[in-house]
């Protein structure tokens, strides 16, 4: 069995190692060669030619967005390369409706596509332990299930076409929500006089604690708002996605369009470029308050 790994960017590099325990013939393409010695001496081919993984038998993919993944395997060079019976699984989070659009495309070459986004940090991608939510064919999904194995400890099968994306885009709301109320309760506390680093032992240690808590505000008292994550300019695509989803089922989500107004002021007001935990920025701003470690 042959399988190709694109995408070594900062998920896509710990996978496709763990992915390589799996001992099969391996072959890893990115458009630089930066970690390609790490694959190499462990046996693997690398290329920066995307041509060359044409050949495998299973195509994985762990890139930025949409737009990468129609650009690397809708089209040229690979595409017309792709045959009946391959198998390409996108670990990457998209949009629901492109997804089936793919998943089509794919179809018609007689070529399976899994949508198979992935939930977790760096460090879950490098110690082989994400969520992965699978959609797609099922007995395709069977035939890759060994290999995900390697890069997750709870796979999913979640059904058909798209609805991988779809169950990643329900988790991916409920962190915004909960980052939004993050952002603008902390910088309360310190208007009013409490102290930061008890406050969130407090917050991680009761019931108003969360897996977005635990991770974000550690980050926060630090002012670390580089690490934990895409970042928001690039995460903004779940909420332009669920947009679209909820307007054409009429679902009403009030609390989550409060979040997503939350994310746009942090976005408008310069901070597209940090994670998800500089949203507080904005109510820090407000307030004219920072909430951080005391000096």
């Amino acid at each position: 069995m042959k399988i190709a790994f694109i995408g070594l960017g900062q998920m896509g590099k710990g996978m496709a190692l763990n992915m390589l325990k799996s001992g099969a013939e391996m072959i890893v393409c990115a458009t630089r060669d930066r970690y390609f010695q790490e694959f190499t001496s462990r046996g693997a081919k690398a290329t920066t030619k995307l041509a060359d993984t044409a050949e495998a038998d299973i195509i994985f993919l762990c890139l930025p967005g949409a737009p990468e993944v129609k650009s690397v395997i809708c089209m040229e060079p690979i595409f017309p390369l792709l045959r009946k019976g391959q198998i390409v699984v996108d670990f990457s989070t998209i949009n629901y409706k492109v997804s089936l659009e793919i998943a089509r495309l794919l179809e018609e070459k007689g070529v399976y596509f899994i949508d198979a986004p992935i939930s977790g940090l760096e460090q879950r991608a490098n110690d082989g332990t994400l969520t992965v939510m699978c959609g797609g064919d099922e007995k395709a999904f069977e035939s890759v299930k060994s290999y995900l194995d390697f890069v997750g400890n709870k796979i999913l099968y979640m059904g058909g076409p798209g609805k991988g994306q779809l169950t990643k885009l329900i988790n991916q709301l409920l962190l915004n929500i909960n980052m939004a109320a993050l952002a603008e309760v902390l910088p309360m506390a310190v208007k009013l006089g409490l102290d930061c680093e008890k406050v969130g032992e407090v917050i991680n240690s009761s019931t108003g604690g969360s897996n977005v808590s635990k991770t974000f505000i550690p980050r926060i008292l630090e002012r670390n708002f580089f690490g934990g994550g895409l970042k928001m300019n690039l995460a903004y695509k779940d909420m332009i996605s669920v947009s679209e989803i909820t307007s054409e089922f009429a679902i009403p989500m009030p609390v989550l369009g409060a979040a997503t107004s939350t994310y746009q002021m942090a976005m408008r007001n310069g901070f597209g470029e940090c994670d998800k935990g500089g949203m507080v920025q904005v109510f820090e701003n407000l307030l004219g308050v920072s909430y951080q470690k005391n000096s």
